[in-house]
């Protein structure tokens, strides 16, 4: 114990030397944050000034909209920073909080998807029961849920990594991860990697889990169903469907990142593989649902032809 050290400044391993083509990827990575932001935005400003969208579906939408840009304002800041920079070193304050908002928009993802699943299965499998059992209070204490227990495993999780005594200060990513962290402690991290698998299982695995479950069972109703109910149910599932597998491939390439010797792979593979986690899904969520619900892009359609004839007649 007598070489350990809190380290108070991490250093992020992973970033390639690409020269000056940095300052191109600086552009790209802005202009993609930057649509990540105002796409998620479109989508939740049509979702609250339409009254025709106020209806669970929509308002999950809206709320994993939320969660997309917290989540990339949690990674890309500081991401752009780095790009630019010739150093990658992190005040540990500063990692410690990027490990907190983007662990919890991936968990948030997760139980978000869980609760929108259960909105269709009701829909599909219970349509006559589907406004008795989706009132509003039943929605935001589900999305209440939703939020409020990531954000208790999350903060567990992340105490018992503050207080772990480091032997040094390199994380093998473009950003901090807490696993990354807890390999660098100086002593013995059972409890961390108990409470890391409970938080992987209760945040992720049971969630992803129920999604399977709630479409094996609209599976099965469509099968007896006719071609036209399979189709509204396509309609209305598809976005989500995509989504759920999108994410669910982000998140375990990112886990299986983590488990791998990071020097064994090729630089940029790894690069581009702990990226998809959090650049992937943002990016993907409003073209998906913008683009596939023709609620929201009748209405995302509206609003942008009401500002053309706005600018036109000024």
């Amino acid at each position: 114990m007598e070489n350990s050290s809190v380290s108070f400044l991490f250093n992020l391993t992973m970033f390639v030397n690409i020269g000056h083509y940095r300052y191109p990827a600086f552009v790209f990575c802005l202009l993609l944050y930057g649509f990540i932001i105002s796409a998620n935005f479109v989508i939740i400003m049509v979702i609250y000034r339409e009254r025709s969208l106020h209806e669970p579906m929509y308002l999950f939408i809206a709320l994993l909209s939320v969660n997309s840009m917290c989540g990339s304002t949690g990674f890309f800041p500081r991401f752009l920073m780095d790009l630019l920079s010739n150093t990658h070193m992190i005040s540990r304050a500063a990692c410690l909080s990027q490990i907190y908002v983007i662990y919890l928009y991936g968990s948030n993802e997760m139980t978000i998807l869980g609760i929108m699943s259960y909105d269709r299965y009701v829909a599909v499998c219970h349509p006559l029961h589907y406004h008795g059992k989706m009132t509003s209070n039943t929605v935001l204490k589900l999305a209440g849920l939703a939020l409020s227990v990531p954000v208790f495993f999350i903060s567990t999780c992340l105490y018992l990594s503050v207080r772990l005594p480091l032997c040094g200060n390199a994380i093998q990513k473009v950003f901090c991860a807490n696993w990354s962290v807890v390999k660098l402690s100086c002593v013995v991290t059972v409890l961390n990697n108990i409470v890391g698998m409970l938080v992987t299982i209760v945040t992720i695995c049971l969630p992803l889990i129920f999604v399977l479950y709630t479409y094996l069972r609209i599976f099965v109703v469509c099968r007896r169903s006719s071609a036209e109910f399979k189709g509204k149910v396509l309609q209305s599932c598809l976005p989500h469907m995509i989504t759920f597998v999108t994410y669910s491939i982000a998140f375990f390439c990112d886990v299986a990142l983590s488990r791998f010797d990071i020097e064994k792979i090729n630089p940029y593979v790894a690069v581009i593989l702990s990226l998809e986690f959090v650049v992937i899904p943002p990016v993907l969520n409003p073209l998906v649902y913008g683009l596939k619900l023709p609620e929201i892009k009748k209405h995302i359609l509206r609003m942008l032809l009401w500002q053309n004839l706005l600018k036109i007649s000024s």
